[in-house]
């Protein structure tokens, strides 16, 4: 009847409001039964599960065998650790895994097929779990003996695959991967040119005090790579160059001048692209949100409209914002500017106006100072809230910043 198509179409707005804030995609289906099991997956009741469940999962590599959960670490006063029982975490998994293939059967079915075909990230999640599963079985045939196990490396992906952001992260690497390989080619070279002119260098000689550096660093190709590898990065500065410096400072400078290339150049030349590339994606990722909250919005007014009608009534609009999940200041304010409005019709662009304030951040006022009847109190409030007392607290933490660092040199 009317009254059970006014539920649907009140519901579906609802969902498309809830997807606007989360900003979730809108291509599921909308009928009566899937929108009650999509508000049920997106509920906190679920998501806690969820997450919980693969806290557990991840968790589990910190006592299945073989298990470095001790007391101690110290190897003369360290147990053995405690080893679970066969079948005790492939149990714990199992339960894992069931949660796991609800959670994507649930999924799969609120997309729809067309939609599963198009996610890529669905049809991982479900070769994850046949490939755990089969690994699973596999350890329980050989009774926990074997000694490779491919499900644990896989855990990490039932992580990746719930959040949006490390997707999102995953992406952005992605498309940064070009870039930073023309810079790691520079390194490479930097690090390879420099490695051939240190073994001629330091080669072996008849000089007790250089072969020390020799010995130490610079023996052979792989660890000549290994030592300034590891200089790039500063870990072994400056005792890489020690013993060559104390026969001569003037083996100084090729070290000074690997590192000011390599480390001060390059290094910062390649984080340079990351946070550029991270920069730009991230202004995309903001333009594309406010987008899609415009146009899920916008598709919202449809059920609202009850397709019968060229506006929105106002009541259905409070009944839709009475059942939403959102933030309390921001149904508030909605809420605040309905009322106000004293009309019982919103035309589609009234009803856009009333959601702008999803784009609106939250006006944190400082608190008023407080007032003191004591004139004493007044003096040393006016005294202690001055800038000046603020840059005199500066000045001592500089002061003693210099204090340490010349009690540290002497």
């Amino acid at each position: 009847g009317t009254g059970a198509g006014n539920d649907l179409y009140i519901n579906q707005a609802i969902v498309f409001i809830e997807d606007a804030i989360q900003y979730r995609s809108i291509n599921h289906r909308v009928d009566s039964r899937s929108l009650w099991l999509y508000r049920w997956y997106y509920s906190r009741t679920w998501q806690w599960i969820l997450s919980l469940t693969i806290t557990i999962i991840l968790a589990l590599a910190f006592i299945e065998k073989p298990s470095s959960l001790t007391i101690t670490s110290d190897v003369r006063y360290r147990t053995p650790a405690w080893n679970p029982p066969c079948g005790l975490t492939e149990s714990i998994e199992l339960l894992c895994f069931l949660l796991f293939m609800l959670d994507v059967s649930v999924k799969s079915y609120l997309v729809g097929w067309e939609e599963f075909w198009k996610n890529k990230w669905l049809m991982a999640y479900i070769l994850t779990l046949i490939v755990s599963l089969t690994d699973w079985t596999v350890s329980l045939s050989y009774f926990c003996t074997e000694s490779v196990r491919i499900r644990r490396i896989l855990r990490p992906f039932f992580l990746l695959q719930n959040s949006s952001m490390m997707k999102k992260t995953l992406k952005s690497i992605n498309s940064t991967l070009p870039e930073m390989a023309s810079v790691v080619l520079l390194l490479a070279v930097h690090l390879s040119l420099f490695t051939m002119f240190a073994m001629l260098l330091f080669a072996r000689t008849k000089d007790g005090q250089q072969d020390k550096e020799w010995m130490r660093y610079f023996r052979n190709l792989p660890d000549s790579l290994t030592s300034l590898l590891v200089l790039l990065t500063t870990a072994n500065n400056p005792d890489v160059m020690i013993p060559a410096y104390s026969k001569n400072r003037a083996y100084s400078i090729f070290f000074i001048l690997f590192t000011v290339l390599g480390n001060l150049f390059l290094m910062n030349l390649l984080t340079a692209i990351i946070y550029n590339q991270f920069r730009g994606y991230l202004l995309e990722w903001i333009w594309n949100s406010c987008f899609v909250i415009r146009t899920v919005i916008s598709f919202t007014a449809r059920p609202v409209f009850f397709y019968n009608r060229s506006y929105v009534s106002a009541g259905a609009l409070l009944q839709v914002l009475q059942k939403v999940e959102m933030d309390f200041r921001c149904k508030q304010a909605i809420v605040r500017s309905l009322k106000t409005c004293s009309c019982d019709q919103l035309s589609a662009t009234q009803f856009q106006k009333l959601f702008e304030e999803l784009d609106k951040d939250a006006i944190k006022q400082h608190p008023p100072s407080p007032e003191y009847q004591s004139r004493f109190m007044q003096k040393m409030q006016l005294a202690f809230g001055h800038p000046y007392f603020g840059y005199l607290g500066n000045v001592v933490a500089l002061a003693n910043i210099i204090s340490i660092c010349v009690s540290t040199i002497l």
